[in-house]
């Protein structure tokens, strides 16, 4: 990831609705969620979450396709890890035993 692709995502993360959507979609898996259910769940209405939905494509951290009458919106994984790689590529001065994987608990 580049430091353009970087900002972008960072600013699509950036306001708090999206922010909550991006996270239900990292909870929901490789499978997504349906359009309705992420409006339901985040508390936004349906125009206003496709307007966000819109943002976090943009950005490249969801992708969507459609599943009969729906749109199904899932995290686009690779991204994420390649925004947390951009952000440890420099990492701790030269301490990599500092910079262990993000769900790995830090050394003591």
């Amino acid at each position: 990831m580049d430091e353009k692709q970087a900002l972008m995502a960072f600013g699509a993360m950036a306001q708090e609705t999206r922010l909550r959507i991006l996270r239900l979609l990292v909870r929901a898996g490789p499978e997504g969620m349906a359009a309705g259910a992420i409006a339901e769940t985040a508390g936004v209405s349906p125009s206003n979450v496709s307007f966000h939905l819109k943002e976090i494509q943009r950005a490249g951290l969801a992708a969507a396709r459609r599943d009969s009458r729906s749109i199904i919106y899932c995290a686009e994984y690779e991204a994420l890890s390649g925004l947390i790689r951009f952000l440890m590529e420099d990492c701790c001065a030269g301490r990599p035993e500092i910079c262990a994987p993000p769900s790995a608990p830090l050394p003591a």
